[in-house]
């Protein structure tokens, strides 16, 4: 998609003041979206929306105890006024965090916004082909 991105590791128990300072300085440094991965208790989403205006994306990691229902269920459990969009367990839920995000930074970057929509044409075309597949071959 042509995003810049910047990744840091912090953990919201381990390294709380790593975590709120990334948080506070974020926009100043040009961030417009955060995409936070966790599993268990997965606190770190709810932290950096506690500590930003930004938009926060929370991604649960599956957990070898719990599967990763621990980490979803937290994330989609902040309190009121901490909004976390929280995407699936797996691999397609990392892929939609980074497409969300990709459609925030869009907002205010138009080039962004054109390859998301070549992306959209591009699964539907997908899509299109795989039907005439299937309908060659069941005929």
């Amino acid at each position: 998609m042509g995003v810049t991105y910047c990744v840091r590791v912090a953990s919201a128990h381990r390294t709380p003041q790593k975590v709120l300072s990334l948080a506070h300085d974020a926009e100043e440094n040009g961030a417009a979206v955060f995409i936070a991965i966790a599993g268990k208790a997965a606190a770190l989403p709810g932290l950096i929306a506690a500590s930003t205006k930004l938009p926060v994306i929370g991604i649960p990691v599956a957990s070898p105890e719990l599967g990763g229902l621990d980490a979803l269920v937290s994330m989609t459990q902040t309190p009121k006024g901490i909004p976390v969009a929280t995407m699936g367990l797996g691999k397609a839920g990392a892929q939609n965090g980074a497409l969300l995000a990709a459609r925030i930074v869009a907002l205010s970057q138009s080039a962004v916004g054109k390859r998301l929509t070549e992306l959209v044409r591009d699964m539907a075309e997908e899509v299109n082909t795989g039907e005439a597949k299937i309908v060659q071959e069941l005929t």
